[in-house]
């Protein structure tokens, strides 16, 4: 049978995630440190598993409203009301999904029609050009530069902006540059997109990892949120990888259209995740903060650690991912992360595969133990003194 013919020709096309090939290569070695997938090493909180477990108990595990239950609905508004002064209506505004990245597809699924373009900032996370070609659409990628600290600038995005421009990619904070757009760096974009009929995608499931500075969701903004589709999720906030739970939140017309995507492909998320992450709402904010300032504490470390072995590194806002500089060794970043998985057994991500504005660069976990960041160092110091032009 011939499969070539059989199969999507867009599907085969597509490569495969840069994260998950080195992650994968990782696993087949003895002794390796592996930086490379944003997955927190805390464990849930434990309020948040005793749920899962009275629930399994309680044998409550029925199949729940298409759009999530009603009350975590609710606490999802309440949440975002509390942290980015932003009200949605829990019953008509939000849609509970399988992790951020079931909302991400629906959003782009639900608002392309075959060949409308869609503005991606880069780099960034890896799904979302394939999903966009797998819409029908045209992703456009707008680079942003380590000079601007990776932030998108006004004049960037008005150069990529066209007649056939229906949606624009907001991921910050940023993955994997640890990026974060203020709300003076978010005012420009806002001025530009208000007279058009572009619409958002704000993917902000760094959130509640900022440093320093608080985040500022583009909903915030006067006359956003009727453009703006809000994605987020428990995974790193909460350490909830596996429990695989997210939302969107949208105008109701287009909440409306996005559910029933949603219903056809899904049906609901877990309901076991749905009562745990009523508890990670309610109960678990202390346990966040105690994440968030070890997640500092690792961050400062490694943007010191960088710089000082001469990776030069800015010092991200945002999520758990640092972003250092490559060029000090004049290899590309694939033949980087290649040479140093085989030779230190270190594994991290090449930059270029969050886009080809990544190129020169690596993307670097830090959500890991202190003793693993700094025995990696150790031996990227030690892989340095070799190949450091």
């Amino acid at each position: 049978m011939n499969y070539e013919s059989v199969l999507s020709s867009c599907v085969q096309q597509m490569k495969p995630s840069g994260i998950r090939r080195f992650f994968d290569l990782a696993a087949t070695m003895e002794n390796v440190i592996s930086l490379g997938v944003g997955e927190p090493d805390f464990s849930t909180p434990w309020s948040i598993r005793k749920e899962a477990i009275d629930v399994l108990e309680r044998k409550k595990i029925v199949y729940t409203a298409n759009a999530g239950m009603a009350q975590l609905r609710q606490e999802v508004a309440n949440y975002l009301e509390k942290k980015i002064h932003v009200k949605y209506d829990s019953e008509h505004e939000i849609v509970i999904t399988v992790g951020g990245s079931e909302a991400i597809d629906i959003a782009i699924r639900g608002v392309l029609n075959p060949g409308d373009e869609v503005l991606i900032v880069e780099p960034s996370f890896v799904c979302y050009a394939p999903i966009v070609q797998m819409a029908g659409g045209i992703p456009v990628p707008i680079p942003t530069k380590g000079e601007n600290k990776f932030k998108l600038t006004a004049q960037e995005l008005k150069e990529k902006i066209t007649a056939k421009t229906k949606l624009l990619v907001l991921p910050f904070p940023n993955n994997p540059t640890g990026a974060i757009m203020t709300r003076e760096d978010l005012e420009p974009i806002a001025e530009i997109l208000r007279d058009t009929e572009i619409m958002i995608l704000s993917d902000e499931i760094y959130s509640e990892m900022t440093y320093g500075k608080k985040h500022c969701s583009i909903a915030e903004l006067p006359g956003m949120q009727e453009r703006t589709i809000l994605v987020n999720g428990f995974s790193k906030a909460f350490a909830m990888t596996g429990w695989r739970l997210g939302y969107l939140c949208a105008p109701a017309p287009v909440a409306k259209q996005l559910v029933k995507i949603h219903q056809y492909i899904i049906m609901s998320s877990p309901t076991i995740s749905q009562y745990a992450a009523i508890v990670a709402l309610k109960e678990c904010e202390k346990e966040v903060e105690h994440m968030i300032k070890e997640y500092n504490l690792r961050r400062r470390y490694l943007v010191e650690a960088f710089n000082r072995i001469g990776m030069t590194c800015f010092s991200p806002e945002g999520a758990f991912y640092v972003f250092p500089s490559i060029q000090c060794t004049g290899m590309t970043s694939e033949d980087f992360c290649e040479k140093l998985l085989e030779e230190e057994h270190v594994a991290v991500v090449p930059g270029n595969a969050f886009g080809e504005s990544g190129e020169g660069f690596v993307r670097v976990s830090y959500a890991y133990s202190l003793r693993h960041l700094m025995e990696a160092v150790s031996r990227i110091t030690k892989f340095l003194e070799k190949y450091r032009k």
